[in-house]
């Protein structure tokens, strides 16, 4: 029984710690010599119970963890309760809306509205989004540092998706700096053929990307401009709206409160 309460210490050790642990870290919190910790971290690695970052090597709760809570919770598998601006913009669009979080170095679905059309887009709670290729990954790469994101493409193969997938961790690096000059990010045939996303920053009171707000469709369904226009909007007030859940202004908000605060008295007669 020993190896398995020891596992279950190691994760829930690895739950509430978004930073990772180390080796040596978990073997000393958990009173656990180095090389049997080593032994049990392999086997949960290897069965994705825990992942380990190939940049700094800490340990991060992987995959097979979420799944399990997944499968646990209600039909549609949502592991949080998704925020009233994701249900929104899916009830306004028909289609597929979720929210993304840096988890260590991977982008994870950590909150999904799915389409309410037959033909849908899969994603999953706990599901990894490439970082080269999805615009839900993008947009949280594009605020990081240019050194951070090259560690990161650097540490991984870039696959090739389809014909248009960006591969070179150049040419990645380069689309960031178009994601945050336009504020958001598109992806157009690069990780599916025929699917369309559009995707935007979640900013705390600090600025900070916490998170990004992604609308995924089959391209045939937003294939007029204005539709992707439309799509566009309704990401972005998402995004704003979780955005001042986490006491961040947008540009328009700011125009509005500033506006407010300098708006001269009414004189008295």
């Amino acid at each position: 029984m020993q190896p398995v309460v020891r596992a279950l210490a190691v994760l829930r050790s690895l739950a509430p710690t978004p930073n990772g642990l180390t080796l040596a870290q978990l073997a000393g919190s958990l009173d656990v010599p180095v090389g049997s910790m080593h032994r049990l971290l392999a086997v949960l690695e290897r069965e994705e119970f825990v992942t380990r970052s190939p940049s700094n090597r800490r340990y991060f709760l992987g995959p097979g963890a979420r799944q399990l809570a997944e499968e646990s919770s209600r039909m549609n598998a949502l592991l949080v309760t998704p925020h009233p601006a994701l249900t929104g913009a899916a009830d306004a669009s028909g289609e597929t809306v979720f929210l993304t979080e840096l988890v260590g170095d991977r982008a994870v679905c950590v909150s999904l509205v799915e389409s309410v059309h037959a033909l849908r887009m899969f994603v999953r709670i706990g599901q990894d989004l490439p970082l080269h290729a999805a615009a839900a990954a993008r947009t949280l790469l594009a605020y990081a540092t240019e050194d951070h994101v090259r560690r990161l493409l650097g540490s991984r193969p870039l696959h090739a998706y389809t014909d248009d997938t960006l591969t070179d961790v150049d040419a990645v690096v380069g689309h960031l700096a178009v994601v945050r000059e336009r504020g958001y990010d598109v992806c157009d045939d690069e990780l599916d053929r025929g699917v369309w996303a559009v995707s935007m920053p979640v900013r705390t009171s600090t600025g900070r990307v916490a998170a990004s707000v992604t609308l995924a469709a089959p391209a045939y369904r937003v294939a007029d401009v204005a539709e992707r226009d439309r799509m566009r909007g309704l990401v972005r007030d998402a995004a704003d709206a979780m955005s001042a859940d986490l006491g961040h202004l947008s540009g328009r908000q700011e125009k509005r409160a500033t506006t407010s605060a300098v708006r001269p008295r009414s004189s008295s007669s």
